[in-house]
């Protein structure tokens, strides 16, 4: 939860971290992903991400994680912290 309130107040800081080569992980479905998305970004659908981990690279690493409102990547930030990545969420991709 507090990353996802610092990712918020501080979409600055989450860019910052994805010019330093943090992930920037979009969790929408594919068809939100396809009608638009943040430049540079990665889609793994929400409910696909459990099987597609090693799509992410090494465990340590950092991800900024958004969705449509912020819960999809609020469950998407438990499950990567879960798994032993780093995790900022900036909830809804308007707040990037």
């Amino acid at each position: 939860m507090l990353n996802s309130i610092l990712g918020a107040r501080r979409p600055h800081a989450a860019r910052k971290l994805v010019e330093q080569g943090a992930l920037l992980l979009d969790v929408r479905s594919v068809p939100e992903y396809a009608q638009g998305n943040i430049p540079g970004s990665y889609n793994i659908p929400v409910q696909e991400l459990n099987g597609r981990l090693q799509e992410l690279g090494k465990r340590g690493r950092h991800v900024v994680v958004y969705c449509r409102s912020g819960a999809r990547s609020a469950h998407a930030s438990e499950l990567l912290t879960a798994a032993g990545y780093r995790v900022t969420d900036i909830g809804p991709m308007h707040a990037w």
